[in-house]
Parts: C-alpha cells; sequence; structure tokens
C-alpha cells in the first residue's frame, strides 16, 4: 500500500477514489517522561522523552488511516498529511488522506 502526500502515485493510474480516511490518537506523556523532561528543558535542546511520544503517535495514526483506506478497499492514500493540536495538557495527533484504488500503468 502506498501513502503519499502528492495526488497522485508515479507509475500508476487511479481507477477508484473511495473518500477521506484518517487516524486519530489523543496522547499525553507520562510522569516519567514529564519529570525528565522537565531537568532537560532547564539546559535546552532535544527533550528525546516527547520526541519518541511523538513518533509513536504518528506511527499509530498512520497505521488506522491505512486500516480505514484497506476496509474500504483501497490499495493507497494520496494527498496524506498529519495534523497535530492541544486540549488542555494532551495532544492529539491526525493523519488523513484520501483511499483510492491505483493499478500500474503499463509501459508503452
Amino acid at each position: 500500500m502506498f501513502a503519499v502526500t502528492t495526488n497522485d502515485v508515479p507509475g500508476y493510474r487511479i481507477t477508484k477514489v473511495l473518500g477521506e480516511v484518517m487516524g486519530l490518537t489523543v496522547r499525553s506523556a507520562n510522569f516519567g517522561q514529564n519529570f525528565t523532561a522537565g531537568f532537560r528543558s532547564l539546559a535546552g535542546g532535544e527533550m528525546p522523552e516527547y520526541t519518541k511520544v511523538i513518533y509513536e503517535s504518528r506511527f499509530e495514526v498512520m497505521q488506522r488511516m491505512w486500516a480505514e483506506a484497506q476496509q474500504r478497499g483501497g490499495n493507497a492514500v494520496v494527498a496524506m498529511r498529519f495534523d497535530s493540536g492541544s486540549i488542555g495538557s494532551f495532544t492529539e495527533f491526525c493523519a488523513y488522506g484520501t483511499a483510492v484504488v491505483v493499478e500500474p500503468i503499463e509501459p508503452a
């Protein structure tokens, strides 16, 4: 299955558009991550505790988006995007795009 940010997949033809699909999660860092990151923030730089939460969240929403696309009969997602926002002390992550069916273009 393809997930691309472009509106098409090079070398493939879109034969069916199945509609918008998305994956969503709301996350928070645990107490240990917040505690460690709080100390680390005093010195500045990257906070790997939060980076890990974000990577895991993006992976989770991608999996949920792909599952919805497959459930609808798609084998690709085009125009895929990520979005995030905050709800109080929680962070919402979303992956969305358009589920489609693609087939390889025969060489001329």
